[in-house]
């Protein structure tokens, strides 16, 4: 479901995949070639949401907000599974591990990961290429090669599976 919340309306890139059952209400903008997955919820009815290009937000996931705290995804971000993201920031090439939570004014840096089932408390600031993991979180250890290929070839795979759900299974809505 789309729709709007006191006249703010998701504006949603033609190339995006939405799965049929993910919600997308209000103050919501998610650039191209992203992906929102099966019973993911999108609510833009607090401050905006902006969701950057090739980004996926997986099945069962939830974006929300608090007053003076948007939440930001930038290009190139794998949200797994489960993941709440709250009035917090998501800088280019992250990668959020399933289960996990990242809450008020939190900021995870450029290609960082956050293993899965962390904790990012509020104000939490996780700095780039760094693995952080637990609850709640800290940072372990600086990635590798070996880590960013594989950040990499997450992010490509669900560029490339949610334009065939867009483009061959029906299962998305359209734009």
């Amino acid at each position: 479901m789309i729709q709007s919340y006191k006249h703010h309306y998701p504006t949603i890139h033609e190339s995006v995949f939405v799965a049929e059952d993910a919600d997308i209400i209000g103050d919501v903008t998610i650039d191209e070639q992203s992906s929102i997955w099966f019973k993911t919820v999108i609510r833009g009815d607090v401050a905006p949401t902006r969701i950057g290009k090739g980004v996926s937000i997986q099945d069962l996931s939830m974006v929300h907000q608090s007053p003076d705290l948007p939440v930001t995804v930038e290009d190139y971000v794998t949200v797994g599974h489960q993941v709440t993201l709250h009035g917090c920031t998501v800088r280019k090439h992250a990668l959020i591990g399933m289960g996990s939570l990242i809450l008020d004014g939190a900021e995870i840096g450029e290609h960082a990961f956050i293993g899965a089932g962390s904790l990012v408390p509020p104000g939490k600031k996780i700095p780039p290429h760094s693995l952080a993991m637990g609850r709640p979180a800290k940072v372990v250890r600086e990635l590798t090669d070996d880590d960013y290929q594989e950040m990499e070839r997450v992010y490509q795979s669900y560029i490339e599976k949610g334009q065939y759900y867009k483009h061959n299974t029906g299962t998305g809505l359209q734009f």
